[in-house]
C-alpha cells in the first residue's frame, strides 16, 4: 500500500508566505494566475514527486484567477485539500479544481472590499492619523504594524480553515453566514466612509454674500493695539470676547459660511454622492478625477472656490 502524501504545517506555511505576493505578477489576460501559481509551488513539489505531474499541476493553476488578495486564502486552503486528494489517487478532475476556485473567488471578492478596504483600513487609518496629527510618531508605525498583523493572521487562519474543511466550504458561498458577513461589513463600512467624507473631501465656496459694517465695540480696533506683548494679549482678549466676527470693522459672510450654518459638509457630501452616481453609470474613475481637477482649477481662477 502506497503511503499517503500529506502537506505538513511547514508546507502550508510556505504557501501562505508566498501567497502574500499574489498580485506581484498581475496581468490583464488572466489576472492573478501568476501569483497564484507561484504561491502553490511548494505544495505541488511535495505532492507530486514526478516532474511531469508537477508540470501538469502548474499548468492547471495558470488558468484565470482573480479575487480580493486577502480573502483568496480560504480558496487556497480548499485547493490544497483537493490537490492532496488528487495526489493520493482520489478521482479529482482538473476541471473540478478550477471550478471550485472560480465558484469561490466571486462571492469572497464581495466580502474583501467591505471588510478590509471600507472597514478595517479606514478605522486603523483614522487611528494612526489622529496620533500623527498630534505629533506622535507612533501613528504611522501603529497603522503599519496593526494592518499587517491583522492581514497576515487572517490569511493564515482562513487558509487553514479552507484546508481543514475542504470542499464543504463551497456549500455556503451563495448565502448563509457569508451573506450576513458581507451585509454587515458593507453597512459598517459605508457608515465609516460616510462619517469621514467631511474630513477627506474639502470644498470652500469663496463668493461674498454680504458685507456688514459693525458698530464700534463689536470688533478689534487695531489702531489702539500696541506692538508689544501687552498689545498681543489685549487683541487676543478682545477677540475671545467678541467672537469670530470681531477681527475687522466690516463683517464679511461668504457662501461657504452660509452653507456651513445650514448643514456643515453639505457640499462635500453632494460631491461624493455625485461621484458615486457617475461610477454607477459606468463613468471611468480616471475621467472623474481629471474632471474634478479641471473644475477645481477653473473655479479657483475665476474666484468661485
Amino acid at each position: 500500500m502506497t503511503e499517503k502524501i500529506t502537506l505538513s504545517k511547514q508546507d502550508r506555511k510556505k504557501v501562505w508566505w508566498r501567497h502574500q505576493f499574489l498580485q506581484g505578477s498581475w496581468n490583464y489576460e488572466r489576472m492573478q494566475n501568476g501569483g497564484w501559481c507561484y504561491s502553490i509551488i511548494p505544495a505541488i513539489k511535495k505532492l507530486y514527486p514526478n516532474k511531469e505531474d508537477q508540470v501538469a499541476a502548474l499548468k492547471r493553476h495558470l488558468e484565470f484567477y482573480n479575487t480580493h488578495p486577502y480573502v483568496s486564502s480560504p480558496v487556497m486552503g480548499v485547493t490544497l485539500a483537493l490537490e492532496e486528494e488528487k495526489a493520493n489517487g482520489e478521482a479529482v478532475e482538473d476541471s473540478a479544481i478550477q471550478g471550485v476556485k472560480v465558484g469561490m473567488m466571486g462571492p469572497l471578492a464581495g466580502v474583501g472590499d467591505p471588510v478590509f478596504w471600507f472597514t478595517v483600513r479606514p478605522i486603523l487609518g483614522a487611528l494612526g492619523a489622529s496620533l500623527a496629527l498630534s505629533g506622535n510618531l507612533l501613528g504611522p508605525i501603529l497603522f503599519f504594524v496593526l494592518w499587517n498583523v491583522i492581514r497576515m493572521a487572517f490569511e493564515w487562519y482562513t487558509q487553514e480553515f479552507g484546508y481543514n474543511v475542504g470542499t464543504k466550504i463551497a456549500q455556503d458561498m451563495s448565502g448563509g453566514l457569508l451573506g450576513k458577513i458581507t451585509q454587515g461589513a458593507s453597512i459598517l463600512g459605508m457608515f465609516i466612509i460616510g462619517s469621514l467624507v467631511q474630513r477627506w473631501v474639502s470644498i470652500s465656496f469663496t463668493p461674498v454674500v454680504s458685507s456688514v459694517k459693525q458698530s464700534e465695540g463689536a470688533y478689534i480696533d487695531w489702531s489702539q493695539i500696541k506692538g508689544s506683548a501687552d498689545g498681543i494679549k489685549s487683541a487676543l482678549e478682545q477677540y475671545s470676547s467678541l467672537g469670530a466676527t470681531g477681527l475687522n470693522q466690516v463683517k464679511v459672510t461668504t457662501l461657504q459660511q452660509n452653507l456651513d450654518s445650514l448643514i456643515p459638509g453639505l457640499a462635500a457630501l453632494l460631491l461624493t454622492l455625485l461621484c458615486c452616481k457617475l461610477l454607477k453609470k459606468g463613468v471611468s474613475p480616471i475621467v472623474i478625477i481629471i474632471a474634478l481637477f479641471v473644475v477645481g482649477v477653473v473655479a479657483r481662477v475665476i474666484g468661485i472656490m
